[in-house]
Order: C-alpha cells, then structure tokens, then sequence
C-alpha cells in the first residue's frame, strides 16, 4: 500500500473561459470539481496505475463532505481523512481556452486544533504499519506546526517506511534535516532553499542539507535526480499544450511507483516526465490522458549528467 498525507486538502474548481480578461464578466464554457490538494491529486495518479493507494490528512465542513464523496465516486483510493470542524479549502483554476495559460486562486484552509492534530497522528502511526511508501504533500493549514514534515517524515522512518517530501519554503526547510529518502521541490522552490537557480547545483545543495535524493522538477523541461549514485535529466521528447495544474503531482506519483516496484532511476524519471505531459492533456488535476503517456513513455530521454569533481582535482 502507498500512503498520501494531504495536510491541506482542497475541493479543486477549474473554470474554463474562450480568454481570460481583467475587469471584465466571463461566460464559463466548461466546469470541472474534483478532490484537490497535491497528495490526492497523488494517491488518484497512483490508484490508475493500479497502486493500492491510501489518502489521509484532513477535511471538514460541506467542502469536505463534497471532497470526499467526489474521491469515492471518482478513484480506487481508500480515504483515511480525519474529520476537522473547519471547512475544507477550495481552489480555483481558470483556464483561458485562448492561450492555455491557467490563473489559480487558492484558499488557506481550515485552522487545525491540538485535539484534531493528535488525532491526525494516531491515525498516521497506524497507517504506515501497513505502507510501502509514503508522499507527503503540499501547504500546511493554519495551527499545524511548521515542522510538522520532519516529525512525520522521522515517525516513517522509524517504522522502515520510505519518505517522499513534496512541499516549499521553511517546511521543507525543515523537512529535509530529517532526512527523507526523496525530495521533489520544482525549480523556483529548489532557487528559495538554496540561493542559486542552476537546477542542477541547486539539487546537488538541497541533497547535502538532508535528502537522500533530490528530484527537481524542471515545468516543460523535464525533471532532474540526482542520488548518491549518480544524476539523470529526463525531458519530453516534444512541447505538450493543456492546463499545467496537477502535473508535478502526477510527476511525484511517477517517481512513488517507481520506487515502489524498484524501477531504476532513468525509467523513474522516464515514468515521472511521461505523466506529468499526459496530466497537462487531461481536463484536470490528479488525471492523466492516458493515451498520451503510453505514446510518450518509451520516447523520453533520460541523459546522465556529469559528477563534478572532487576539490583540488
């Protein structure tokens, strides 16, 4: 079983418009609703790749009600969410038809209380006895602790459970001195860690502060890793048009399977790109097309890249 843990769950609206245009009334041609937040957008990717795939976190009030019967309705993943007394966020994409760019408005979620959050941890403990591996994704709500990715990350590797980290800023900061197996910032999250924005040193520091490996997403350029074994950029054999929204989700889903079913690293990174193109051809986030990632797949190329050389050398 793969577990997901979305802290800060969403009801994912995506509004499509002919063109998007400031102070003016659009006429909305197409809606889409579906479960949000990175790990669900996660754990739905897993489940259709046949992955026996667990969902926790939180949801609360209508929005988490409507989330949760949308996950059972729409995917094989089993929901573990705990119940919270705030409502659930929503977020909004609007997608102007006219140039496939996407506007995205995200709420902050639910404040979470000490008694909801020790209850979180309960159920989190108890779950990952079952795990094969655990993502855990995206912002936190108001009232969790900002350090909260490095408690979860220490409690999965105590119980033997291999660790991907998915978030930004100061949590994942912290979360990488617990030292996750798997870290997958995008390159502007890898920039604010770090300082530089040559993804490739950027990754190369963002390993030395913790993570056993650094999985860089890169948008239409692709993906980078580098491991204690080497490095690899993996990239799309050609520009996909669509609706971006979800596909460094879908990238992660890609890299989980990966390592769940032992795959080397050039075919995780193969497996991580192909999703993340088919996911900009789907109507919404945590979907891919499927007919683009089966053309895609055996045409991504991954390039091994260079290890610099030892000081002195």
């Amino acid at each position: 079983m793969i577990l997901t843990v979305t802290l800060n769950a969403a009801l994912d609206l995506t509004y499509r418009v002919p063109r998007l245009a400031p102070h003016t009334t659009h006429r909305v041609t197409d809606v889409a609703e579906r479960p949000g937040g990175k790990g669900l957008n996660v754990a739905r990717v897993l489940a259709a790749l046949g992955h026996r795939t667990v969902a926790t976190g939180f949801a609360g009030g209508g929005t988490g009600d409507a989330l949760r019967a949308l996950l059972t309705q729409e995917s094989d993943v089993t929901d573990a969410l705990v119940p919270v007394g705030g409502a659930t966020r929503r977020t909004v994409a609007v997608v102007d038809a006219a140039t496939g760019d996407t506007t995205q408005l995200n709420e902050p979620g639910p404040v979470i209380s000490p008694a909801e959050w020790h209850t979180f941890l309960g159920t989190y403990r108890e779950l990952l006895a079952d795990a094969d591996a655990v993502a855990l994704c995206g912002s936190l709500p108001p009232g969790v602790p900002v350090d909260v990715y490095a408690r979860l990350t220490r409690a999965a590797r105590t119980a033997g459970v291999p660790v991907l980290l998915d978030t930004s800023g100061e949590p994942l900061r912290r979360g990488l001195a617990a030292r996750p197996d798997l870290a997958k910032p995008n390159a502007d999250e890898l920039a604010a860690l770090t300082g530089t924005t040559e993804p490739l040193r950027a990754a190369r520091d963002a390993r030395r502060r913790g993570a056993h490996t650094v999985a860089a997403s890169l948008g239409p350029d692709g993906m980078l890793a580098v491991t204690a074994d080497g490095a690899w950029q993996a990239a799309p054999p050609r520009r996909i048009a669509g609706n971006p929204t979800g596909a460094g989700d879908s990238a992660v889903a890609g890299l989980l399977s990966g390592l769940v079913e032992g795959l080397s690293w050039p075919d995780r990174l193969a497996r991580a790109v192909a999703l993340s193109a088919a996911t900009v051809r789907a109507a919404a986030a945590g979907e891919f097309d499927a007919a683009t990632y089966v053309e895609l797949l055996p045409e991504v190329p991954v390039t091994e890249l260079p290890v610099p050389a030892a000081p002195g050398r």
